[in-house]
């Protein structure tokens, strides 16, 4: 299935399927307001937010999901640490990533776990050496699934934002 699997970054044409995506249930459990994320997803690839890359996830060419890198060092600023001090006590030139299937049925086939582990080796292979996800840890699947990918808890953050389980990735050669 991993093979099958491909990026694409979002283009203005997409945003009425992501307008769709993030108005459904299983994203509404974790994602913001569905009319304000797609104004964030606009800003990233209208070029008014430098700070995230947006994609699309492809599963046989077909449109399965989103996922989004971010940028630490720019968030690394009072107006986001005031919540969210773990961003201190990472590299500047750490990223992190999010990422969401795009229908319910996807979920728990092991989709997910596959996307995120060939992203994270893509930005390896880009030069990034700290890669991060920000699960609430209350969302047992996707903890499970990251987990499933390679991402580990950072003992050092853990407890230091309420509401947040920081992972980082750890490649394992035998599952690249």
């Amino acid at each position: 299935m991993s093979h099958d699997i491909a990026f694409r970054p979002v283009e203005a044409g997409d945003l009425p399927l992501l307008a769709r995506w993030v108005a459904q249930p299983h994203w509404q459990e974790w994602w913001g307001d569905p009319e304000t994320e797609v104004v964030y997803i606009r800003d990233m690839i209208e070029g008014r937010d430098g700070t995230c890359s947006p994609f699309l996830i492809t599963l046989a060419g077909t449109p399965a999901g989103y996922i989004q890198v971010w940028r630490v060092g720019p968030h690394q600023i009072p107006a986001w640490t005031a919540e969210s001090p773990w961003l201190l006590e990472v590299p500047a030139e750490a990223v992190g990533v999010d990422l969401s299937l795009a229908d319910a049925q996807r979920l728990s086939q092991g989709i997910g776990s596959a996307a995120l582990r060939r992203f994270a080796v893509n930005l390896l292979a880009q030069g990034h050496r700290t890669i991060l996800i920000d699960p609430d840890p209350g969302n047992a699947r996707a903890v499970a699934a990251y987990r499933k990918a390679g991402f580990r808890p950072v003992p050092h953050l853990e407890g230091r934002t309420p509401g947040v389980l920081i992972m980082q990735f750890q490649q394992d050669p035998d599952l690249t």
